[in-house]
């Protein structure tokens, strides 16, 4: 029988510059050069296929960087899935983006609870309620459409699905990674 992995063992850990490949090492040396500063978060799991780490790092930072939505939107956008995967280090490492970016932390403290937030804006509910229903429904209502699309244009109706796509296989990665939240924070708590 094979032995499993302990909870809160990470199944990916970080490589020592040793233990990469040429492919790995380049693509390492990309992300820590980029606007991220650092490597952390999925890129342990991702370095594993080097191409894909690529490819994903780059959709990430065109999705976190330059994206046509509000960053406090984007990163609403971004708990909002972190909340539905209950990505621990996605959450934790985001949250912190989102309250800089102006988010009430009221909101980001009821969406922590798996609860709709009260008080929120226009925007934010169009954001909320179409992450929402794109997760659980796998499809948008007309309605929840036709928000996005008035507060944002098509381009950031397409945006928006960007992020919401990205950061669900980011929460995909750690969430096989068993990637604990940085820096010994609280983990959110179950959903349901």
């Amino acid at each position: 029988m094979a032995a499993t992995a302990r909870p809160e063992e990470r199944r990916f850990p970080p490589l020592a510059e040793s233990e990469m490949s040429d492919a790995q090492r380049k693509v390492y040396s990309e992300i820590a050069s980029g606007p991220r500063g650092g490597v952390r978060g999925p890129f342990s799991a991702l370095l594993r296929s080097p191409e894909l780490a690529d490819r994903a790092q780059k959709l990430g930072e065109w999705v976190r960087f330059k994206s046509s939505l509000p960053d406090r939107l984007k990163e609403f956008a971004i708990l909002v899935t972190a909340r539905y995967w209950s990505a621990q280090y996605e959450w934790h490492a985001h949250h912190a983006h989102a309250l800089k970016a102006g988010l009430d932390p009221r909101v980001a403290a009821e969406l922590a609870r798996g609860k709709r937030p009260a008080g929120m804006s226009d925007e934010e509910a169009a954001v909320h309620d179409f992450c929402r229903e794109l997760h659980e429904k796998k499809a948008v209502s007309d309605a929840a459409y036709a928000e996005v699309v008035k507060h944002f244009g098509e381009r950031g109706a397409v945006d928006l699905i960007g992020v919401i796509g990205y950061y669900t296989l980011v929460s995909m990665i750690l969430n096989v990674d068993r990637h604990p939240p940085p820096d010994g924070a609280a983990p959110l708590p179950p959903l349901g």
